[in-house]
């Protein structure tokens, strides 16, 4: 498949952005461990606002969607796909900040970070938003900063940050029906 040139050139300018003082703060907002405590808080907010039978099935369905996200993202994507991340471009090598000082797994469409983190946010904020659209605009801000974060250390293309978004709000919006659907049963 041939891939957009627009989208390499946008990389490039996105990543190239970067400066070594900000590199610290982008690689923690690609990690995991910093944002426990987001996620400690969703479970919380999750826990006061809903019914206690809501709360436990919105909870597996949580799982289910993470499920969906991040195997979905491997299996129909960058094993179907097969695009190289730009870390691993010999063309772009030479031009590009590799902030981590390694690239990750060979394929790069779609990014598994923006499909988790995008789905997240889609199903909280389905979840949530007759309770307040200011705790999904919040997330969505925040997955979209995970998203960012993948360009800015070299590891993926816009693209596949805009569709590994796509996918996630896909899946939430599956996960959410699919809740909805046990909620009417039960």
């Amino acid at each position: 498949m041939k891939w957009p040139e627009w989208d390499s050139t946008l990389f490039l300018y996105l990543n190239q952005l970067g400066t070594e003082s900000w590199d610290w703060f982008w690689l923690q907002v690609s990690g995991v461990s910093i944002w426990i405590p987001l996620y400690a808080l969703i479970a919380y907010l999750l826990y006061k606002k809903l019914p206690m039978q809501q709360f436990v099935w919105m909870l597996f369905f949580l799982i289910i969607n993470v499920f969906l996200t991040d195997k979905s993202s491997v299996w129909l994507f960058k094993e179907v796909f097969e695009r190289p991340r730009p870390c691993h471009v010999d063309e772009l090598l030479s031009q590009l900040r590799l902030v981590k000082g390694h690239c990750g797994g060979a394929y790069g469409f779609v990014s598994s970070h923006a499909a988790n983190t995008f789905g997240l946010a889609t199903l909280i904020f389905l979840v949530l938003k007759k309770h307040s659209v200011a705790y999904g605009l919040l997330l969505f801000f925040w997955a979209g900063m995970v998203g960012y974060s993948r360009i800015y250390l070299g590891v993926h293309y816009p693209l596949d940050v805009a569709a590994g978004a796509l996918l996630g709000v896909a899946c939430a919006n599956i996960v959410y029906y699919l809740f909805r659907q046990v909620l009417k049963r039960g």
